[in-house]
C-alpha cells in the first residue's frame, strides 16, 4: 500500500504538467480509493488469485489491456509479474523503474552511507524517460475530503483542539515503537490534542487499550478505506512508523512525524515533502548497523527493539514543536 501511495503525488504532478495525458493504473481493487481524486486516471483491477494468476492469467490480462489502445507503459514496480507483461507489450514504449538495488545494498553495508534518491523521484524518472515533463513540488498533493459521518462527532467536539493520527503498527516488529512506550506518548499528547488511532481490523483489540480518555479514539475496523483516507486528510499531524500510513498522510500534505527502527530515511522511503527533522531515529551510536536492511526484514537479534532507544518525551516534544 505504501508503494502505491508514493505514486499519488507523482501522478498528480504528471497530470498537472501534461494536461492531455490519460492514465490507466493497474492495481488491486482495494487500492482504488487512492486514485479517486485524480482526474484522467482510470483504475484497472488485477486479480492475481484467480483470473490473472500465472502466465496464462497474465496473457489474458495483456489481451484485456491491449483493447485500451495503450501507447506507453510505465512499470513502477519492476517485479516478475510486470516483467512478463513488459515482454508481452513488445513494440510499445516501455520503461521500468530503476530501484537502485546496488546503491541500497551499499547503504546497508555502510559502503556509501548517504541520502539516496527518493522513491518519488525514482517513480518520476520513469515518466521522464517516457518523454513527459514532471517536476515534483509541494503542490503535488490532494485536497482534503469530508470527515466521515461515523466520526464527525469526535471532530466536532474538538473545541479548537488539533487532531493527531497515530499509526503504531508496521509490517515488521523491528520497525515498530514499543507499544508500552507509545501508550505513554498517547497519554501525554491526549492532554492537549485529540488522538485518532489507526490500524487494521486485526489491530482493533490492541488499539482499544490505548483509548485512555475521551480525547482518544480508535477507528480500526470502523471505516472503509475511502473513509479512512478522508479522515487522514483532515488531520493536523500523523505519527507513523516507516509504513504505509506515513505515505497516506503525506499525499494530503499532512505533517508526518515518522519513528524509525532498523530502517533509515537514506534508503529513499521517507514520506513525500516532509522535512528531515520530522524523522525520529534510534540512537545510532548504540545501533550503528542501522539500516540493517532496506525493508526491516533483516536485523541482528539485539536490534529488534532499536526504536525503544527513542524516549516518549522526544516524540511528544517534537509534536508540540511542530503544532
Amino acid at each position: 500500500m505504501g508503494d502505491v501511495a508514493i505514486l499519488i503525488p507523482v501522478l498528480k504532478a504528471l497530470l498537472t504538467q501534461n494536461k492531455d495525458l490519460k492514465i490507466t493504473v493497474l492495481t488491486q481493487k482495494f487500492l482504488a480509493p487512492l486514485f479517486k481524486d485524480l482526474k484522467n486516471v482510470s483504475v484497472y483491477f488485477i486479480d492475481t488469485k484467480i483470473k490473472h494468476k500465472g502466465f496464462l492469467g497474465l496473457f489474458k490480462l495483456y489481451k484485456e489491456l491491449k483493447k485500451k489502445k495503450i501507447t506507453a507503459v510505465a512499470d513502477v514496480h519492476n517485479v516478475l509479474r510486470s516483467n512478463i507483461l513488459k515482454a508481452l507489450f513488445l513494440g510499445k514504449n516501455v520503461v521500468q523503474i530503476n530501484k537502485g538495488r546496488a546503491e541500497k545494498r551499499k547503504l546497508v553495508l555502510k559502503k556509501n552511507f548517504i541520502q539516496l534518491k527518493t522513491s518519488h523521484e525514482r517513480y518520476a524518472d520513469v515518466f521522464r524517460k517516457l518523454g513527459f515533463t514532471i517536476h515534483l513540488s509541494s503542490d503535488s498533493i490532494l485536497e482534503k475530503g469530508k470527515v466521515p459521518s461515523k466520526i464527525e462527532t469526535f471532530f466536532s467536539t474538538a473545541e479548537n483542539k488539533k487532531v493527531i493520527g497515530i499509526a503504531p503498527f508496521a509490517a515488521h516488529k523491528s520497525k515498530m515503537y514499543p507499544l508500552e512506550k507509545m501508550k505513554i506518548v498517547i497519554a501525554q499528547l491526549s492532554e492537549d490534542y485529540l488522538i485518532l488511532l489507526f490500524g487494521s481490523i486485526n489491530d482493533s483489540i490492541a488499539l482499544s487499550s490505548f483509548e485512555v480518555n475521551s480525547n482518544t479514539m480508535s477507528i480500526a475496523g470502523k471505516l472503509n478505506f475511502s473513509e479512512e483516507l478522508d479522515t487522514i486528510s483532515n488531520l493536523d499531524c500523523m505519527i507513523s512508523m516507516d509504513s504505509g500510513n506515513a505515505h497516506l498522510a503525506a499525499i494530503y500534505g499532512i505533517k508526518v512525524v515518522t519513528i524509525w527502527g532498523v530502517t533509515h530515511p537514506f534508503a529513499g522511503f521517507a514520506p513525500f515533502n516532509q522535512p528531515k527533522e520530522y524523522a525520529i531515529l534510534p540512537d545510532l551510536e548504540k545501533f550503528p548497523k542501522i539500516p540493517t536492511s532496506v525493508y526491516g526484514n533483516k536485523y541482528p537479534k539485539t536490534y529488534l527493539n532499536a526504536a525503544a532507544s527513542i524516549s516518549p518525551e522526544e516524540i511528544v516534544t517534537k509534536i508540540k514543536d511542530i503544532l
